[in-house]
Formats: C-alpha cells, sequence, structure tokens
C-alpha cells in the first residue's frame, strides 16, 4: 500500500472507514511528517499532538464499537456504518478559528495569546464529521495579506519552493497539503485567501458563494465577505471536504464530480476593478496559464470567448474601507499597538479615523457593485482569468523583510504599508471582487513553469460561477483532470 500521506483524502477516508487503518496511526503518521517538514515550511504555529491522539484513540473506539454491535457482520462488513463521514480524518484550522482549549494568535504579536473558550461553528461542524485536528497554521496577522507572514512565527514557505511565500492568509494550511502534512484543509477565504495561496502551492482551491459554509473566523466582516472552503489536492478531494462544511441538500459533492457538465458559454477576461488605481501587466507565467487553462476547456468541449467587463473605479477604496473595517476595532491594548506589523497599524489607524457613515458610503456601493458585476457576469455560464498576475513571490517581499532560510524573525520590517498593499493588489488582482459579489470561485493548478510538479512553479486559472454552481465548479475541475 501505498504511504498513507500519498492517499488521497477519498481513499485515506475509506481506509479509516473499512477499519484498513487506524486513526492512531494515521494520527502519528501525520504528526511525524510535520516534525520532520514543518521547520522548514513554518505551516504550524501550533501543533497539538498530545490532543490529536487522544482524539484519535476515541475515534478508535467509536469505530471498535459500532464493530462490535448487532448491526455488524461477521466478516466486518458494514463496520463503516454509523460512522461519521471524516472518521479519524486529520485536519488542521487556521490561526484566526477558535478551537476550544487552544490558543488563536491571529497572526499578532499585540494580542493576549489565551486558549479559545469555545470552537467556532466550522470547527464545532469539522469535529462533528469526525475530523481529528493536529493544530493550527500560519496566517498573515489578522488575516489581512496574501502572504502568511508575521512577527510572532517563521513564514510559511512555499514546498516547491522553499525561498517563495506559500500565498495567504490561509497560506499555512496550504503549504502543509502541497507538502503532505495534511491530506487536506479548511481555508477561510475574504479577499482571495483560499484560492491565492491553493494557486501558488499547486492545489484545488474552492470558495463557496455567500452563506454556504460559516467562515469560522472570530473577526467582524461587515460586508460578509469570508466564505471558508477547501483545500486539497484534487476536485474529489475537495469535494469530500464540501461535504462535510456544508448541509446543502441534495447529490453530495463528491458524486457530483463524477458528472461531465454539458457545454458551457465560458468568458475569458483580464479586466480588473484593481487597474486603474493599481495598474499592473501580467506576468507571461500567468498568460502562459491562461493560454492552457483555455485549450484544456475547449477540449472539454466548452466554449470560450473573450469578455469585456467594466468595473467602477470607486471599487478600490470601497473595498479597502470594508476590508480594514473589523482590524480597527480589534481589542488591542494602546501600549501594544507599536507591536502590530507597519499594514496593520497603518490601515487600523486609518480605520479609526473613519466615521461609521463613511463606512456605511463604502458598504452601499459595494452591493450596487454587486448588481452591477453580476449583470456582466450573468452572459456566461462561467467566468475564465488566471488566478494570480505573478509567479509566487518571494518570502518577504511584500514586506522588504530579510527572511533568511535560518533567521527569524526577520531582520526588520521597511514600513511601507501602502506599498505593500499596491503589491497584494497586483499579485491578485482577480480576487477581492468574487467576494464582495458572494460568488463561488475555484482555482485549478493548470501549468508549471518548468514543465511539470517537482521541478518549477505552479500556476492557476480561476472559474467563477453564478450562485450555487459549487458543484459545477467542481466538476470542471475533475473533467480537466484535477
Amino acid at each position: 500500500m501505498a504511504e498513507i500521506h500519498e492517499l488521497s483524502a477519498v481513499q485515506l477516508r475509506d481506509c479509516l472507514r473499512s477499519g484498513e487503518l487506524s486513526a492512531r496511526e494515521t494520527a502519528a503518521h501525520y504528526l511525524a511528517r510535520i516534525e520532520s517538514g514543518n521547520r522548514l515550511l513554518g505551516a504550524f504555529i501550533n501543533v497539538t499532538a498530545e490532543q490529536a491522539m487522544a482524539d484519535a484513540d476515541a475515534a478508535d473506539a467509536t469505530f471498535a464499537r459500532l464493530r462490535r454491535g448487532p448491526s455488524a457482520s461477521a466478516s466486518g462488513a458494514g463496520a463503516g456504518e454509523g460512522l461519521p463521514l471524516l472518521h479519524g480524518v486529520p485536519v488542521a484550522f487556521k490561526d484566526l478559528t477558535d478551537v476550544a482549549g487552544v490558543v488563536t494568535t491571529h497572526g499578532s504579536a499585540a494580542l493576549d495569546h489565551k486558549p479559545a473558550v469555545t470552537d467556532a461553528a466550522l470547527v464545532t461542524t469539522l469535529k462533528a464529521a469526525g475530523v481529528v485536528s493536529l493544530g493550527k497554521t500560519q496566517v498573515p496577522e489578522f488575516g489581512l495579506t496574501a502572504y502568511s507572514e508575521n512577527r510572532i512565527a517563521p513564514p510559511s514557505r512555499n514546498p516547491h519552493a522553499p525561498s517563495r511565500s506559500s500565498g495567504g492568509s490561509s497560506g499555512g494550511s496550504a503549504a502543509a497539503v502541497a507538502a503532505g502534512l495534511l491530506p487536506f484543509a479548511p481555508g477561510s477565504d475574504g479577499g482571495g485567501s483560499v484560492r491565492i495561496p491553493a494557486a501558488a502551492c499547486g492545489l484545488v482551491g474552492l470558495k463557496p458563494g455567500r452563506g454556504v459554509v460559516a467562515s469560522g473566523e472570530s473577526s467582524g466582516d461587515p460586508a460578509r465577505l469570508v466564505a471558508a472552503g477547501p483545500l486539497a489536492r484534487s476536485a474529489a478531494d475537495a469535494a469530500l471536504l464540501m461535504d462535510a462544511l456544508s448541509a446543502t441538500p441534495g447529490d453530495t459533492y463528491l458524486d457530483s464530480v463524477a458528472h461531465e457538465p454539458g457545454p458551457l458559454r465560458i468568458g475569458m477576461t483580464l479586466d480588473s476593478p484593481w487597474s486603474t488605481t493599481f495598474p499592473f501587466t501580467p506576468e507571461p507565467e500567468a498568460l502562459d496559464a491562461l493560454r492552457v487553462g483555455m485549450e484544456l476547456l475547449e477540449r472539454a468541449g466548452h466554449r470560450v470567448t473573450e469578455a469585456a467587463v467594466r468595473y467602477d473605479n470607486r471599487y478600490p477604496g470601497a473595498f479597502t474601507t470594508a476590508w480594514t473595517a473589523a482590524v480597527g476595532t480589534a481589542r488591542i491594548s494602546p501600549h501594544r499597538e507599536a507591536l502590530l506589523a507597519p499594514l496593520t497599524r497603518t490601515f487600523r489607524r486609518r480605520a479609526q479615523q473613519r466615521s461609521a457613515a463613511k463606512l456605511n458610503e463604502a458598504l452601499a456601493f459595494l452591493r450596487q457593485f454587486e448588481r452591477d458585476t453580476l449583470a456582466q457576469y450573468g452572459q456566461w455560464d462561467l467566468m475564465l482569468m488566471p488566478t494570480l498576475a505573478q509567479t509566487p513571490r518571494p518570502v518577504g517581499w511584500f514586506t522588504g523583510a530579510a527572511h533568511g532560510d535560518d533567521r527569524w524573525p526577520a531582520t526588520e520590517w521597511a514600513g511601507d504599508a501602502d506599498g505593500d498593499y499596491r503589491k497584494q493588489c497586483e499579485y491578485a488582482p482577480w480576487s477581492s471582487m468574487v467576494n464582495v459579489c458572494g460568488l463561488p470561485a475555484i482555482t485549478i493548478p493548470v501549468y508549471w513553469t518548468g514543465g511539470g510538479p517537482g521541478q518549477s512553479l505552479p500556476m492557476g486559472i480561476q472559474l467563477v460561477g453564478p450562485a450555487g454552481s459549487e458543484r459545477l465548479l467542481l466538476q470542471v475541475a475533475a473533467q480537466l483532470g484535477y
């Protein structure tokens, strides 16, 4: 049999439910992987090994009790009956998400790091589905950035090139999945935070539409931007995690990926609502990924045509106002504000100086932006664009920090908050408007800069669908071979 970490999440789930693998040996295997791999990658902030093994033992005890029950045959048939969907499957949670008894740092040195009293809704949902949590993964401070670097733990690095970032804000989770430290992981996405690290790490990343899955984060979200979604190595694995995350009625997500979608009208666009404020030119690798994606889609029978989308140039200011509102109200002692990263400190100050009327004005504009954008997207079944405009950036590139392989913390952060923010918007210019519109979107790793995994950097395409199209997006990803 393949090594445990080489199994797909679906295969691992099946082995755990059949009894071919125990939850204890599975958790122990992944904890050993984390022990050996995390020093280089910085994917985990906190590994909760003792609790994980206790939870795995409890899962095995449940399995044994059900196997001894009256419904189980002498041969063991039916042993999986009565088990939760993800019985014994290891996961980890972003360190923006509360797990009872475990510290939630929010990636910030300015906060008191106390254990959470209760589980967040996302954690409650997945624990009920039978998962075993192995710990908390690296995030940027308050989840604000497209890279997962902060002042409390080493930066999260890209398994395909450790000098590069794994993206953000679900960067630690994406690095862990891509490196085989987890079979899959839940992320959260308020402006690209699932899709950006998935693309950087060569994963399938799905941002569900608004309201399909709870965000799982313990922070404010006045514009309702944040949704939780899966980071996985395949569409099937992502679908399995969606089945646990979502209570949507109907066919399971996993069943749905077996069905190929009929011909779709797909609009391809490079238009971005950030272009007027932050003009950018996509790197050749981003355009190569888009070209490969178009070829794969057309070969699958879909019709891809160019789409011109017009975005209101007031969008950047309104989005930034909504995106940073929560950090302005975060409970931080005045004497600890100096411990905030330069970007966080700058946007916190601006949020505090902004009136409630200005925030409400921005939120009203974003609702109008949503209506205008949905009307334009409605001409096509799906929208297509690159996920990222640039290859995964070097660690420290956004902040100006000097992160050596063995030096941490960084020697110094440059402190140019506006320059940092501009770089992020140029890096991922097609992400945030999807959250504003509340639409589902998926990133698919269709291209490698040097020819294939293990030799180069991954680049992805993003497909954006109408409300309720999560299954369709997963079907298309599976149809393309991912």
